[in-house]
């Protein structure tokens, strides 16, 4: 699987700031076997975001791309508004799920506002800023993605879930 990571952040773009959130990324990445084909630090601004996942997903095709960052309620926030703007079709299910498990550790994660969906077969989802948030998602995504990147590819799956069974209904 091909991923890119997309780190938004203003003190990250400046070098004030150490991209934590993108190195905790870059280990899962790293840790399932997967390619880190791209990886990019973007300030927060929407016409930058855009530009980049346009780019990773119509250009170089990846698979996945995670960002981090800009997901908030500051005014600078603008990662969710960007990323929409370029998706072709949401996955809401999985920005939800990122938040109830999020909100598990602390009730701040019911103001992330990340959203995850399709621009044609990439996959794209905006994890939290910080890296508590970032492994919060990561969980959620683990047993998802490679499934979800199948889909999106057009390949046969198998629906029955990690671990479980999944019966018909009548």
């Amino acid at each position: 699987m091909r991923v890119g990571i997309l780190t938004v952040s203003d003190g990250c773009a400046r070098g004030e700031r150490e991209d934590r959130s993108g190195a905790a990324i870059a280990a899962w990445v790293a840790g399932r076997g997967y390619e880190i084909a791209a990886r990019e630090v973007v300030p927060d601004e929407a016409q930058r975001i855009v530009a980049v996942l346009e780019s990773w997903s119509d250009t170089l095709s990846l698979d996945l791309v995670l960002s981090t960052g800009g997901t908030g309620m500051a005014p600078r926030d603008v990662t969710p508004e960007a990323t929409r703007s370029v998706l072709e079709r949401e996955a809401p299910g999985i920005a939800e799920e990122i938040r109830r498990r999020g909100v598990q550790a602390t009730p701040y994660s019911a103001l992330s506002r990340g959203v995850a969906g399709m621009r044609g077969a990439t996959l794209v989802v905006n994890l939290p800023g910080s890296t508590g948030g970032v492994r919060d998602g990561l969980e959620v995504l683990a047993p998802l993605v490679e499934h979800a990147v199948r889909l999106a590819r057009g390949e046969t799956t198998s629906h029955t879930p990690l671990g479980g069974t999944h019966e018909a209904r009548p």
